[in-house]
């Protein structure tokens, strides 16, 4: 098979025909053989009852629905799992992602030897709301990644080679890291291609500002597991070499008081005597406390065997 279209969606129902049509009309024009994935994440509207009756039409569309809304990420992994194209291209359901592209990615997917090519909005029709948080996003990705090439990041629509999608882990909210993950996964070969944006045709945004909030602290665990992950001794050795350090000297600066206090009738004021030391012993004991159990969670998390069991109410 040569192309496998992995589609999340959250109640998208009138978008659902026009673009499962577009989509045909490009693979038949092209000489493509293909699957499109539908992966319906729990839509509380006629979703499914619309994905039936396309596949009715055309025995290349598949789907899976979770019982509930999982969220982007585990729908794109359960996508992942069940693709079966040489190459694999997303995209979102709400038809502003133009399926015309596909064409193209695939071709630089085969010919020009990328393992993972993204889509760049370069012309958006999103609200500023949406934009200005957006551009602040991609900038702060591209430094902490280091993949200085990507303009865009968490656009839906990209195209990768089936091996990077079947040794890459897709869950909570990483979808927005999927460059980043391949390339710790060892695909290092990432390209763009600016790609055409429409204004959404039908519905409303999911887009909140607690998304944004969420992406800075994913794209914060995923640095840390890249870093040190593998050896957290090398992050944690190092603070408490610092904590010991520190430690040793202010024992040490006590003690000398102690002794001068001891020859002479004043009394010397002593750092432990002051509330303002306690108090900045504590904070830093707490923080340090807290930062070690964020961390502990996220390796209990990775590991989980739980993490990407989705109930999966049907499947056909």
């Amino acid at each position: 098979m040569d192309i496998s279209v992995v589609i999340p969606l959250y109640n998208e129902e009138e978008s659902l025909p026009e673009l499962a049509a577009w989509i045909e009309r490009v693979m038949d024009a092209n000489g493509f053989t293909y699957e499109i994935l539908f992966i319906d994440d729990g839509s509380t509207d006629r979703s499914m009852d619309v994905i039936h009756t396309l596949a009715e039409r055309n025995e290349n569309i598949h789907a899976v629905s979770f019982s509930r809304n999982y969220g982007k990420s585990p729908a794109l992994n359960v996508g992942f799992r069940r693709a079966k194209g040489d190459v694999v291209i997303t995209m979102d359901a709400d038809l502003q992602d133009s399926p015309d592209e596909i064409p193209e990615l695939y071709r630089m997917i085969t010919e020009d030897g990328y393992d993972l090519v993204s889509g760049w909005k370069k012309k958006r029709y999103d609200p500023l709301s949406k934009t200005i948080p957006t551009k602040l996003f991609n900038a702060t990705a591209r430094k902490v990644s280091g993949i200085h090439n990507l303009h865009d990041f968490n656009c839906g629509l990209k195209a990768y080679r089936k091996a990077v999608v079947k040794h890459i882990e897709v869950y909570g909210d990483m979808h927005r890291y999927i460059p980043y993950l391949a390339k710790n996964a060892g695909y290092r070969k990432i390209g763009e291609k600016a790609v055409h944006h429409q204004a959404r045709k039908y519905g409303h945004t999911k887009f909140g500002l607690d998304r944004f909030i969420n992406g800075y602290l994913d794209l914060g665990t995923l640095w840390f597991q890249s870093k040190f992950g593998v050896k957290p001794m090398h992050i944690f050795g190092l603070l408490g070499s610092l904590m010991f350090l520190i430690g040793f000297v202010a024992v040490t600066v006590v003690l000398i008081l102690k002794i001068i206090s001891m020859n002479s009738d004043s009394y010397y004021f002593y750092v432990t005597n002051s509330v303002y030391f306690y108090l900045s012993l504590a904070a830093m004991i707490m923080g340090l406390q807290f930062f070690l159990a964020g961390f502990i969670g996220e390796l209990i998390t990775r590991n989980s065997p739980e993490r990407n069991n989705y109930l999966i109410s049907e499947e056909f």
